[in-house]
């Protein structure tokens, strides 16, 4: 009986697992998946490049019969294979509860490196599911970073503190990206995107990240070689004109399976090792992937089915127009909006403490926003943004992942960016015309939830400090903040 391998969008690796052994390998364009309102240009592009691109290489290399299919749907398509088919672990519940229902074999995916199962063996029986304490046993379990005892090189398993610098007024120069070059492939599917007659969000451009494994080699050692040392110190920084500053924008390659994620850590392990890059830098490179990657993997799986539902502080408004129209005439916001438009692409700051923060102190449905990030982005998928925009960003898991909201108001952005000396309003301000509008929702956020959290430890100097506002400052910042929704609906007037 014939054995197919299923190869889904985001497992275009070579090696992906379900190959082997198989006579024929079915790649399947859906439709359907096509036309998600909010799906990227450059998102649909760069999977349907790297499928384009793993169906070439399969078929040069002679090792399997290929069959590329375009079909309403990826479940049609998986219908009308016969025989047996087998397929890598999937990256969202409701595909892997489809390839059950069909009887298809599950192979562990290349693209992580802890199992759903592992990861709910280690969060069984715990009082917090917390990511620092994984973190450290990964390190301990994969030997990264770590002596000869198991302990951390440098004596502490955390250096974010020194990781976390405001960029300086004079900016930050950082050296260009590394970018493939565009080729026949590229051209066919962008041919066939323009004649889809499919509504995308975002701009057409040039193909900027890796989509095969040649390509991740080069992104990779780009990386390590010209932005690795100072990604450290950078990481969380904001610069005018400067989108991706030091960081790797290995995200798509290791998401698409092009690029194993220990592979990315060894380089940036060999990197210190030969005194190339810094503790910091490296340190914090590996908590993203081994730590932090695989955290939030293992998270998805452990709360699958339950994320949609999700909303421990009650939000209630949709997701707003600013989020697509960059129109709200808060700078941060605006710039972060046409950033991922433009180029699908923000860094995790900006994802987190801008697109955020906005979310959370303004009360926006986690599944919405889960779902613009998912569309949105580059690197996006439901697996990586139901914990990251529902879970740590907005809170709605009542903190299972995050000890605090991560709420903060105009203040840090003014730290840690160089928007607020362009924007009209002031971030210290949190009352009248001038006020920022996240320094207001900031405000109205804390009063209108002191009561969930007022056991939060984390959280009780901003509650003391609201207590001391006056009543009649705290009905102008609720006023404020009021107009703040209505200037992301866009209906300030």
């Amino acid at each position: 009986m014939t054995r197919t391998a299923l190869i889904l969008g985001d497992q275009v690796s070579r090696e992906n697992p379900a190959l082997e052994g198989a006579d024929r390998a079915v790649l399947i364009t859906s439709r359907a998946l096509l036309r998600r309102p909010g799906l990227h240009r450059q998102r649909a592009h760069l999977v349907l490049s790297g499928m384009r691109h793993l169906a070439a290489d399969l078929r040069e290399g002679g090792r399997i019969e290929v069959e590329e299919r375009t079909e309403d749907g990826l479940l049609e398509g998986l219908d009308a294979i016969d025989g047996d088919v087998v397929c890598a672990y999937p990256s969202s519940a409701a595909m892997l509860e489809a390839l059950h229902e069909r009887g298809v074999e599950l192979t562990p995916p290349t693209q992580f490196l802890t199992s759903p199962e592992a990861f709910a063996r280690w969060a069984e029986g715990r009082k917090t599911l917390q990511m620092e304490p994984f973190y450290r046993e990964q390190r301990r379990r994969l030997e990264v970073l770590v002596d000869d005892a198991g302990e951390p090189v440098g004596g502490t398993w955390n250096l974010d503190h020194d990781n976390r610098r405001p960029p300086p007024k004079g900016g930050l120069d950082a050296p260009d990206p590394w970018s493939p070059e565009e080729d026949d492939v590229d051209a066919g599917v962008r041919r066939d995107l323009d004649r889809s007659g499919i509504d995308f969000w975002g701009d057409d451009a040039p193909r900027a990240f890796a989509v095969t494994p040649d390509e991740a080699s080069s992104a990779l050692r780009s990386f390590v070689q010209g932005r690795l040392k100072e990604f450290g110190p950078w990481q969380d920084a904001m610069v005018d004109g400067e989108r991706t500053l030091f960081h790797s924008l290995l995200s798509v390659p290791i998401n698409l399976g092009v690029l194993p994620p220990l592979d990315a850590v060894r380089a940036a392990e060999r990197a210190y090792l030969r005194d190339d890059a810094p503790l910091q830098s490296v340190e914090g490179f590996v908590r993203q992937i081994i730590g932090w990657r695989e955290y939030v993997w293992g998270m998805y799986w452990l709360r699958a089915g339950q994320w949609p539902r999700r909303n421990a502080l009650r939000a209630r408004e949709p997701l707003p127009r600013a989020y697509r129209e960059a129109d709200s005439g808060w700078r941060c916001l605006d710039e972060t909006v046409r950033s991922v438009r433009e180029t699908g692409y923000a860094h995790h700051i900006e994802r987190l403490m801008v697109l955020g923060t906005i979310g959370l102190t303004s009360g926006v449905r986690p599944w919405d926003l889960v779902r613009w990030f998912s569309r949105g982005f580059v690197d996006g998928a439901e697996w990586v943004m139901a914990p990251n925009a529902a879970g740590m960003a907005l809170y709605a898991d009542g903190g299972e992942m995050m000890s605090k909201p991560y709420a903060a108001g105009g203040n840090y952005v003014n730290k840690m960016s160089q928007h607020c000396p362009s924007c009209r309003f002031d971030p210290k301000r949190r009352t009248g015309e001038d006020a920022c509008p996240l320094t207001a929702l900031y405000w109205d956020f804390l009063d209108r939830h002191r009561e969930d959290l007022a056991g939060n430890h984390r959280i009780a100097m901003p509650l003391r400090s609201l207590a001391k506002i006056p009543d009649d400052e705290l009905e102008e910042i609720r006023v404020r903040a009021r107009r703040a929704r209505k200037e992301l609906r866009g209906t300030a007037g």
